[in-house]
């Protein structure tokens, strides 16, 4: 029971300092952009993520953008699995490319790297599952946008999420990768 409650306050200082970090480097970002100047975009998703150790399970996506020009973007983004027995959140600084196309699409390939921290809780007695572990969590994406207006897009995303984490003695596996399927929309500059 000690050592849960120890975990579990280590992942939660861990998400209030990488918090932390994201608002100081937003608020200290030593860029000065002119008002008609906008470089920053934000990004919501929601889908699903399979190949967890809890099977396929609901996921949200959240990303925040800085355009470095029109064609180069990064920023930190946030994945969260937060339903069933498996609770499981990703943080990733990741870098995006946008390759425009003529036709209102945009194909955006991207790459990152952050942590993951993943908490399952399955069963009652003597058979309950209760483990949680934090790894590296290296993200792998290719999204397809299609622009609505000059500044918002339809997204669909598919990402590979590579990561090691581990749930044994409770789990005999390890669970090293995931595969998500997101939807959603871009704002942008």
């Amino acid at each position: 029971m000690r050592a849960r409650t120890l975990s579990r306050s280590g992942s939660h200082c861990l998400l209030k300092t990488f918090t932390l970090t994201i608002l100081l480097w937003v608020l200290v970002s030593p860029t000065q952009v002119r008002a008609d100047e906008n470089r920053w975009g934000v990004g919501s998703d929601l889908g699903l993520a399979t190949g967890t150790v809890d099977g396929t399970v609901f996921a949200l996506g959240f990303n925040i953008d800085y355009y470095a020009d029109r064609n180069f973007s990064f920023g930190p983004m946030m994945q969260i699995s937060p339903t069933g027995n498996l609770f499981q959140i990703a943080f990733a600084g990741v870098g995006k490319y946008h390759l425009r196309l003529s036709n209102g699409f945009n194909l955006v390939p991207f790459t990152g790297i952050g942590l993951i921290h993943a908490d399952l809780d399955r069963g009652t007695g003597p058979s309950q599952v209760n483990r949680n572990d934090t790894s590296w969590y290296i993200p792998i994406g290719l999204s397809l946008e299609y622009q609505v207006i000059h500044n918002i897009a339809l997204s669909s995303t598919l990402m590979v999420n590579l990561h090691d984490i581990n749930l044994q003695p409770s789990l005999p596996e390890k669970d090293r990768t995931s595969i998500s399927l997101m939807f959603g929309f871009r704002w942008g500059p």
